[in-house]
């Protein structure tokens, strides 16, 4: 995943904030130097979230590496419905190269995200299932394509002239 890509998904879970949130000016949402700045209780739940910069153990890096990378997404996606063959997943997603594909469920395998099981017989065949963690990734997932979603049409209101708050206060 490229730095921008990631910044760019950091800054759209950041503008998911809730409307108290993104009502408030920045003003508000600092404090008074010397003192700890206040935190969006729903955006940050524990200290792990209460940092300046991208952190190993923050929950949303944690979040995103989970997903980052070129087709992890579609990977998942394919193993929530249960799991499948390495040919299985091929065939589910012609687009994917092979040597894509295998890194791919190697670093999902790494990431704790989904078990290999090596099946008996000839040919080797090898099956991939998601891991509780992996299964986790679910709800995450979802929103992120409703994220996407709304993303778009905003686009598309916005490239269309028709963007709803044109005008406004004018």
């Amino acid at each position: 995943m490229t730095e921008r890509s990631a910044s760019a998904d950091r800054a759209v879970l950041a503008g998911r904030a809730s409307s108290a949130g993104r009502a408030a000016s920045s003003a508000d949402r600092s404090a008074p130097e010397g003192q700890p700045p206040c935190w969006d209780a729903e955006l940050v739940l524990d200290e792990r979230g209460r940092t300046r910069r991208p952190e190993p153990d923050c929950p949303v890096e944690l979040a995103l590496a989970a997903v980052a990378g070129r087709w992890t997404t579609l990977v998942l996606r394919e193993l929530l419905s249960g799991a499948d063959s390495f040919s299985d997943l091929r065939e589910r997603l012609p687009g994917i190269s092979a040597k894509v594909l295998a890194e791919r469920l190697r670093v999902l395998e790494e990431r704790g995200l989904l078990h290999r099981t090596r099946l008996p017989g000839f040919p080797p065949r090898t099956r991939y299932a998601l891991t509780a963690a992996g299964r986790a990734l679910r709800p995450l997932l979802v929103e992120l394509y409703r994220t996407g979603a709304a993303l778009g049409e905003a686009g598309a209101d916005r490239g269309a002239g028709t963007d709803p708050g044109a005008g406004a206060g004018e």
